[in-house]
């Protein structure tokens, strides 16, 4: 686990003001490692409740200490059953609430449901039904890491601090990648652009852009624009009425934009779940010649064969953060890293507990990160 604590920071992370109580939500030991490492950087022990699912599959919370007038942070990883942590942590907020808590503040480093964030077609915006879910179980406020739409904030009604897992990642890029001055950080598609690009500004970088080929799932193909379906209908339009027909869009062949001949390519991205695009990507840019391909994102997903398909792909090393748990993939696939983000969602905690400003924790982060 890479982890390094700025001494400015660890200086200040221990011994927190009473009144605070810190629970973790999951029900299944694997999603608590994340808890234990925050508790243990706060000095304080982890609050004494129950979570477990009944015979019929129901979730049952029974908070077994008092938390009336503390803050409660309330620590929730997402793990495989993604929709049965979603109940545990709004039954537990709710629990809280009933129990006359302070406030309920909680820290769910990788938000559910994140891609869901467009109307597409006949769907519907399902983080925005979840943002409400949280905030009618009586949620005060929200910590989270790098959503996968900045507009996501916008969905609640509470504060939320969204904190950025990127300066773990350019610490690891810079401590554990030799020659890494020789790298360029590459957007495997045009929607990635902007977090390739500050990523090379602060390592000071080159930057490539693979398009092409592959449709991107964020395209204006699949959101709401095309919906009805665009049929003439004589009943529906008006004879006299010509609408103009949107001309659609045909995929060009797959070009990177940028020199990767001999390099370090470096691809980065929020979220690696599905990892065919990564996988494509790879082969692609050692085809450009590119010697050495490494991954980073965020949130480490991983579902399905991915530890298989890496371990068996162009792709050298995986590097993603523990916002979620993933160490059965670990040992399926040697090639993932994990950089720990412990440290900032501990100070994140401590300062809104104390009532300190959390500017600190936003230096040098600008509109487009």
């Amino acid at each position: 686990m890479f982890c390094v604590a700025p001494p400015e920071l660890e200086a200040k992370m221990n011994v927190p003001k009473g009144g605070l109580v810190l629970f973790s939500a999951n029900s299944n030991s694997s999603c608590m490692e994340l808890s234990k490492k925050i508790a243990e950087r706060l000095g304080v022990e982890m609050g004494k409740v129950q979570v477990y699912q009944e015979p019929n599959r129901e979730t049952r919370v029974q908070i077994q200490e008092s938390v009336r007038g503390k803050d409660v942070f309330i620590i929730q990883t997402i793990s495989k059953d993604v929709n049965t942590t979603i109940m545990e942590l709004l039954i537990m907020v709710y629990a809280c609430k009933t129990s006359c808590a302070k406030s309920i503040i909680g820290v769910i480093p990788y938000f559910p449901y994140s891609k869901q964030c467009k109307m597409r077609k006949r769907g519907s915006i399902v983080s925005k039904l979840l943002a409400s879910m949280m905030c009618k179980a009586g949620l005060t406020h929200l910590i989270t890491m790098d959503l996968h739409q900045k507009e996501i904030q916008g969905f609640f009604n509470i504060p939320v601090d969204n904190l950025r897992a990127s300066p773990f990642l350019l610490q690891y890029i810079q401590e554990e990648i030799p020659d890494y001055r020789n790298a360029v950080i590459v957007a495997k598609s045009p929607a990635s652009a902007k977090r390739a690009q500050s990523f090379a500004e602060r390592l000071r970088l080159g930057i490539a852009v693979i398009h092409g080929e592959a449709q991107d799932a964020e395209s204006d193909l699949v959101d709401g624009r095309h919906s009805p379906p665009m049929v003439r209908s004589v009943a529906a339009i008006h004879p006299s009425l010509e609408i103009p027909m949107l001309i659609p869009k045909e995929k060009p062949p797959i070009t990177v934009v940028g020199d990767v001949g001999g390099r370090i390519a470096i691809i980065v991205d929020d979220i690696i779940d599905d990892v065919d695009s990564f996988l494509a990507a790879a082969e692609t840019l050692k085809e450009r010649g590119a010697y050495k391909i490494f991954v980073m994102a965020t949130h480490g997903l991983l579902s399905s064969d991915a530890p298989r398909l890496i371990e068996e792909s162009a792709i050298d090393e995986v590097v993603v953060t523990n916002t979620i748990p993933h160490e059965i993939q670990k040992l399926q696939c040697p090639k993932i890293k994990t950089v720990d983000i412990s440290m900032i969602l501990s100070e994140a905690i401590r300062r809104i507990h104390n009532g300190e400003s959390m500017s600190y924790l936003f230096r040098n982060i600008g509109l487009d990160d």
